[in-house]
């Protein structure tokens, strides 16, 4: 795991536990990211994303990381 992976986990993380409230502070490139790693397609239609832009938006190495994130978070429960 690097720094970004980190980043990313705890972001959604936060989100996760948080809700809305905790995604809605995050810059837009952490929201992008952390609605797919949530797989919270009605958060990326609130800030007017399809899911094909927010891949784009995030990055190969965010993207990449996103499906690891996810079921780490999903032990996590």
């Amino acid at each position: 795991m690097n720094d970004r992976y980190e980043h990313l986990r705890r972001k959604a993380h936060d989100a996760g536990r948080g809700g809305h409230d905790a995604w809605a502070v995050q810059s837009t490139g952490e929201k992008v990211a952390v609605a797919l790693v949530l797989n919270r397609a009605d958060w990326l239609a609130e800030i007017q994303y399809t899911i094909a832009e927010a891949i784009e938006r995030s990055g190969v190495e965010w993207v990449a990381m996103i499906p690891q994130i996810a079921h780490q978070l999903a032990e996590e429960e």
